[in-house]
């Protein structure tokens, strides 16, 4: 289906899959901005964080960050992928991804091994590890902590780790929260993803059809229903597209257009109800 797919549109990769390649993704002038201000914390260390809805593009941007700050010479990246780890768990993903060899079960020795770690990537680059840690509100509380005091030192200062956090509405509310307080107040870059505009959507849908190689597969006035109807959320506006891409190839049409927008995607008119039910309800 997906070599089909491809070869029916002339496509390098399906546009609106979420495994394009990172310099495939459309980045805005804001998540340029973010990229740069975090490569320059990477410098001091410290706390980053991205915010905003389900869908509206978090883990795009971090995909972008981590492209952009592999690039720079000398920065380190990491990205946590269980953010819901316990904290024995958390040390073992974090050896893993600096290079320690680490025993949970020796808490003392293994913070002692990563700072240490750390400590020495400082010294030959003059550069903090960066850690990326996407849908970070399913973190628990005791790893929240610890990484907070394992990322300081020097009574707090002197920073060894530059850690950027990602996560929806449930983030932003336990960092308000007196436990979280702490971390909230070291949060020296913020990134607030908001909903998007439709012409903002019309660029970005517009960009991964030109990455994908095929700039005119979907008419503009499809471009502008897809959008509408995306309600300001970049993933519902690549679900739709998608839909559409795939049916499009189930029927070897040659040509995506609203007709089959509206055949796909329409809203099924309601049932009528039946007149006895209807005169049942009035009384």
């Amino acid at each position: 289906m997906k070599q089909k797919l491809l070869s029916l549109y002339g496509l390098k990769w399906n546009p609106f899959a979420p495994g394009v390649p990172a310099e495939a993704l459309y980045a805005t002038a804001r998540q340029h901005s973010f990229c740069w201000r975090v490569a320059q914390l990477a410098d001091e260390g410290g706390f980053a964080l991205v915010t905003g809805v389900p869908g509206s593009g978090k883990s795009v941007a971090l995909r972008i960050l981590a492209a952009h700050l592999s690039a720079q010479r000398d920065i380190k990246v990491g990205v946590i992928s269980r953010p819901q780890a316990s904290l024995a768990d958390f040390y073992r993903e974090m050896g893993d991804l600096f290079g320690a060899e680490l025993h949970p079960h020796n808490r003392w020795g293994t913070f002692k091994i990563l700072r240490q770690r750390w400590q020495a990537h400082i010294d030959s680059t003059l550069t903090r590890p960066v850690l990326i840690i996407d849908e970070a509100q399913e973190m628990l509380s005791p790893v929240l902590s610890e990484m907070r005091l394992l990322s300081s030192a020097r009574l707090d200062s002197h920073i060894l780790l530059t850690v950027v956090l990602a996560g929806d509405g449930r983030l932003v509310e336990r960092l308000r929260t007196e436990e979280f307080l702490p971390i909230n107040s070291r949060v020296r870059v913020r990134l607030a993803i908001e909903r998007a505009s439709p012409q903002e959507l019309q660029d970005c849908l517009r960009h991964a059809l030109l990455q994908a190689g095929a700039p005119g597969l979907l008419p503009p006035e499809l471009i502008a229903t897809l959008c509408d109807h995306a309600h300001g959320n970049p993933r519902a506006l690549m679900n739709l597209a998608g839909e559409l891409l795939a049916a499009g190839a189930e029927r070897e049409a040659r040509q995506i257009d609203e007709k089959l927008f509206f055949e796909i995607c329409a809203v099924p008119a309601a049932a009528k109800i039946p007149a006895t039910a209807a005169a049942g309800r009035r009384r």
